[in-house]
C-alpha cells in the first residue's frame, strides 16, 4: 500500500504535469497554431468554453495571458484541474460589480 507522502508526491507530479499541459495548450493558441491532433478530454473542454466565450480579437491575447497566469495561480493553491475561461470571466464581472457596488456606497 502506497504511503500518504508518496500519494501527496503522485498528486503533486500530476498537477504540475497538468499545468505544463495547460500552459502548451494556451501557448498553442496564442501563437495560433495548433499542430497537433489528439487532445485530452479535458482540453477539448477548455478549447470548447474558449470557443464559447466569443472573445473581442483586441482582448483575446492579454485575456487568455490573464487566464492563464490566473490558473496557475489556482493550481499552485491546490486545484485538481484548470477553471474554464468562462468561469475565469464570470469570477472577474463578480469582482468588478463588487467593486463598483462599494464605491458607489
Amino acid at each position: 500500500m502506497p504511503s500518504r507522502a508518496s500519494l501527496e508526491l503522485e498528486r503533486e507530479i500530476d498537477a504540475e504535469t497538468l499545468l505544463n499541459q495547460f500552459n502548451r495548450l494556451v501557448q498553442e493558441l496564442l501563437r495560433g497554431n495548433i499542430s497537433r491532433n489528439t487532445f485530452r478530454p479535458w482540453e477539448i473542454e477548455l478549447l470548447l468554453d474558449i470557443e464559447t466565450c466569443q472573445l473581442k480579437d483586441g482582448q483575446k491575447r492579454e485575456t487568455m495571458r490573464r487566464y492563464q497566469r490566473a490558473v496557475q495561480r489556482q493550481m499552485e493553491k491546490g486545484a485538481t484541474a484548470p477553471m474554464k475561461l468562462s468561469e475565469y470571466l464570470e469570477a472577474n464581472r463578480v469582482k468588478r460589480e463588487g467593486t463598483a457596488k462599494s464605491l458607489s456606497s
